[in-house]
């Protein structure tokens, strides 16, 4: 009864993953370092994009390529969406289970490897999950699925409507996780901005999360900007472990292309609103997400999304080309822009924002900021004498962000938080020192 994970997708897919290995671990099960000593190989897939897919069943084929004789279970968001078709389709997988009842991975785990029933394990508390997430930091996913029904996204077609944890519950969990020394608790959802489906829910949740005791962070991602809560900006003020760091994925700026997406709002009001928390806040980091590509943009409407950026200047963007998703609208859309296209803008965007962020992370040099832990390098060879710590300040969210390299003398572990100076900035990272009074 042994088993190696095999994760991808997103953040919310990773929690699904330590949820998983829980109740796996908990029934008598044990997760391994190396696929070649499982029984058991767990494909976690990803089904949001074509590209996700792909890369997802070609993990199915090369482990059973690597391994004809373990049994492989493609797990997941592509198993969900697709489980008939790749019961068909892709023989190399010897169980599919999808994301309806995580609960139930112990007996699909039995029923692949072809075992007897072990009888009922122990339910761990999520907060007693392991973590697939970086030293210090963990993922607290505080609702599944989304209403927001973006005329593009197959989410909800995936993972259902929206329907949100309880309060206490996920105030538990984050205690849970401050007792076992996490310094991180990142906030995550399709939209936390929707939680308990009106503007007053996530308020509650962040002063609930208040007033937990002892120093740590607070990171909130993903929020549709047509359901942010400025009430938000009140607790981030007067509580510094709320960190001023906003992920607000505003997808487009046409018009025409904002409608047709089902997104809502427009250029003007996106602005305005980012705006409004950098007046507030003037440390704000904006985090946004562009969509290239979507049927109908043309050059009209790539020139709009070009000059919102200019003005919009976020810290970090991340633009992906429109994938074409079955059973969503957009589908059917007329004006199908040609992948070639859609990937000669993705590319302009990205080369734009280059000079935008190295400009923005400027600011912080000669900061004292605190820095998160995350990982010693230790040189060898001829650069044996270059040791270095990496780590994350509060403008860095985990894996999409750039990092901090701090040079000198470290007295810490991973996933400890210790105070810094920030000396410079490295292309998109920030090069730092333990501050003097560390030392």
């Amino acid at each position: 009864m042994l088993y190696y994970i095999d994760p991808f997708g997103c953040a919310k897919n990773q929690v699904d993953a330590e949820n998983m290995m829980a109740h796996l671990n908990a029934s008598g099960w044990s997760a391994v370092q190396d696929a070649a000593d499982a029984g058991l190989i767990i494909v976690n897939s990803c089904g949001f994009i074509e590209s996700a897919k792909q890369e997802s069943i070609n993990a199915v084929l090369d482990w059973k390529k690597r391994y004809p004789g373990k049994k492989i279970l493609l797990a997941g968001c592509l198993a969900q969406r697709y489980m008939k078709e790749l019961a068909k389709s892709l023989p190399e997988a010897d169980g599919f289970f999808g994301v309806d009842d995580i609960t139930g991975i112990v007996d699909k785990a039995e029923a692949t490897l072809g075992i007897r029933d072990q009888g009922p394990g122990i339910l761990p508390l999520t907060s007693s999950r392991p973590l697939l997430s970086l030293p210090g930091s963990a993922y607290i996913k505080i609702s599944e699925g989304c209403d927001n029904c973006c005329t593009y996204c197959a989410i909800p077609l995936i993972r259902g409507p929206l329907r949100c944890r309880s309060l206490p519950d996920i105030v538990e969990e984050c205690r849970g996780l401050l007792a076992r020394g996490i310094k991180e608790l990142c906030i995550i959802g399709q939209d936390i901005g929707s939680y308990c489906h009106d503007g007053s829910g996530l308020p509650e949740l962040l002063c609930a999360i208040a007033e937990l005791e002892g120093q740590f962070w607070v990171r909130l991602l993903y929020m549709h900007p047509g359901h942010f809560p400025l009430q938000i900006l009140n607790i981030i003020e007067r509580d510094p472990r709320f960190l001023p760091y906003f992920d607000i994925p505003f997808q487009h700026a046409s018009q025409k292309i904002l409608s047709a997406m089902g997104r809502g709002g427009s250029a003007e009001s996106n602005l305005a609103l980012v705006d409004a928390i950098r007046n507030r806040i003037p440390a704000a980091v904006i985090r946004t997400t562009f969509l290239a590509g979507f049927p109908g943009e043309t050059n009209d409407d790539f020139s709009a999304l070009l000059d919102f950026q200019e003005k919009l200047r976020p810290d970090w963007l991340g633009c992906f080309a429109y994938s074409r998703e079955e059973d969503t609208p957009a589908f059917s859309m007329k004006g199908q822009v040609s992948q070639k296209i859609a990937a000669q803008r993705k590319l302009e965007i990205e080369r734009n924002q280059v000079l935008i962020t190295e400009q923005n992370m400027d600011r912080f040099t000669g900061q004292n900021l605190e820095i998160l832990l995350e990982e010693q390098i230790i040189g060898s060879g001829e650069n044996s004498n270059d040791h270095f710590w990496l780590g994350r300040l509060y403008c860095h969210a985990p894996e999409v962000d750039g990092a901090a390299l701090i040079t000198g003398t470290v007295h810490g572990t991973a996933g400890e938080v210790i105070p810094c100076t920030v000396i410079a900035r490295r292309g998109f990272d920030l090069e730092a020192i333990v501050s003097l009074a560390e030392k």
